[in-house]
């Protein structure tokens, strides 16, 4: 039987494990420049940008869901789950259904307007996953990002 629970700095090196787990799924395992320093800063310094839950069984840490909030200036506070992980090995047991639904829970409890998240259009068990939700799939909108190396360069020019 897992737990579902609030994630705590000990809780970080399995998290970043997670991380990298679902980042070697998605074929980009050399995109994660991500650090456990930075996650201890990013999620319990004194500004606090994005919270956790894990799901933990008797192995341990088997999944992560990861938020921060986000502001639409059409609907006001947003929820945006960055990610849902679940080890391979416990894939189909019930554990994203927990870790959605709380992430859900705390959607309302801090009285957003809703939640977003992204998945990539190739990962069929993820679509299905929310389809089961009624989630709307926005295929309108393009994904654009920069780097802060790129941010760098541009504005030295």
């Amino acid at each position: 039987m897992a737990t579902i629970r609030r994630g705590t700095k000990a809780d970080l090196p399995q998290t970043l494990d997670l991380i990298r787990e679902l980042a070697l799924y998605e074929k980009a395992p050399h995109e994660v420049t991500n650090t456990i320093a930075r996650m201890e800063e990013d999620g319990f310094g004194s500004n606090p940008v994005f919270g956790f839950f894990v799901a933990e069984n008797n192995r341990g840490i088997v999944g992560i869901s990861v938020y921060y909030y986000r502001y639409s200036t059409w609907k006001g506070k947003r929820l945006y789950l960055e990610d849902i992980v679940v080890t391979e090995k416990e894939r189909g047991s019930g554990l994203g259904k927990l870790l959605f639904d709380r992430t859900m829970q705390q959607c309302l409890d801090d009285n957003c307007t809703g939640m977003m998240w992204q998945v990539l259009d190739w990962n069929e068990p993820a679509i299905n996953f929310y389809k089961k939700y009624k989630a709307k799939m926005d295929y309108e909108w393009v994904n654009c990002q920069l780097e802060a190396s790129q941010i760098l360069e541009l504005l030295k020019a």
